[in-house]
């Protein structure tokens, strides 16, 4: 049995639906990830779970238990805003403890609990401190550890790096994902960034428009998308998906004569750059764009009598390529994906 269970969840807001009837099953222990573009719903799905937010039709069940119309204080679920949420006059260890002071917990224990969550999260020296007396990133470890005293049977985040500059992102990443490893504790976890999606999650929730596109691991999701949004959302630079009718060499290229009419999909590293006369493909560069490990190469081929079709290359290698100068292009063997013209995927031709 599932240990936190979403059956056909709707939220209105007026006319408004929302949240569409979501289903969905995470296991006890797994890391769940909520991604979508700005407003698909992947919030107010959160704030749905933790009782934030009402729930107008369907159920919620955790632990085998329905708790569908509780408060969220009678939940055992722990939240960690975007915002931090700090008592300002309160020094760390006071915040850290204040929900178990609320439920009249005994002081060793809470002491213990404050203790064990700090040296978690590296946060010992700063306990007598003030949130003003701290940078981005210890605010956020301190609203973490607020969560982890808690010892609640889900964690909740919602988008708690966006507030933080990028190196400080990618440090509290990769703390987050040793605190999971090292609690084991359910997660679910909202974002925008798909970098942080496919780094922390067991499973991806792909959200668009307040439904779910598809679920599943980063790397399923990143080889076997459902359909056109999930193809270009997951993965930067996003996957080049180009129309049939618009560049018929293409399918010559990735040798799908007899692919259907829609879109053929290629990730930018399995385009390949040859020199000006080789290759299936005629390009002229538009842009390089050298970011030291990797160069993206921004490159128009030529169209079906039409302006143009841009392609992006994703090479590990360093480039003489300038804008204007005159390319060929490959596409890798069986690296394409093919849509209908309804967006979703079609399997590839025998």
């Amino acid at each position: 049995m599932p240990f936190l269970q979403l059956k056909a969840v709707d939220k209105y807001f007026g006319a408004l639906r929302a949240i569409k009837g979501i289903d969905l099953s995470i296991e006890k222990g797994e890391f769940v990830v909520f991604v979508g573009p700005s407003g698909c719903g992947k919030s107010t799905l959160l704030r749905m779970i933790a009782g934030l937010t009402e729930i107008d039709s369907g159920s919620l069940q955790l632990d085998g238990r329905d708790i569908t119309r509780l408060a969220s204080s009678k939940r055992d679920l722990a939240m960690v805003f975007q915002s931090y949420a700090l008592y300002p006059h309160m020094s760390v260890a006071d915040n850290m403890s204040f929900a178990l002071r609320l439920a009249n917990v005994d002081k060793a224990v809470i002491r213990e609990k404050v203790q064990r969550a700090a040296e978690i999260l590296n946060l010992t020296p700063y306990l007598q401190r003030t949130p003003k007396e701290l940078s981005g990133g210890q605010r956020q470890r301190v609203a973490i550890g607020r969560a982890i005293v808690r010892a609640p049977k889900v964690f909740l985040f919602d988008e708690p790096l966006s507030n933080l500059d990028a190196a400080l992102r990618g440090q509290t990443r990769v703390e987050i994902a040793k605190l999971h490893r090292e609690l084991g504790a359910t997660t679910i976890y909202v974002t925008h960034d798909q970098v942080e999606a496919m780094t922390l999650a067991d499973r991806v929730v792909v959200l668009r428009d307040g439904a779910i596109e598809q679920v599943g691991s980063p790397l399923e999701l990143y080889d076997r998308p459902a359909n056109q949004f999930v193809a270009q959302f997951i993965g930067t630079p996003q996957m080049n998906m180009v129309d049939t009718a618009q560049l018929p060499a293409l399918r010559s290229a990735v040798g799908a004569d007899h692919a259907p009419d829609g879109f053929i999909g290629v990730r930018p590293e399995y385009v390949l750059v040859r020199p000006a006369g080789s290759g299936r493909l005629a390009g002229q560069v538009e842009l390089v764009e050298s970011l030291g490990a990797d160069t993206l190469i921004y490159a128009n081929v030529n169209a079906n009598g039409g302006p143009g079709v841009q392609l992006v290359a994703r090479q590990n290698t360093r480039s003489s390529l300038h804008p204007g100068d005159a390319v060929g292009l490959d596409i890798a063997p069986a690296s394409f994906h093919l849509f209908n013209r309804q967006g979703q995927a079609v399997a590839r031709p025998q």
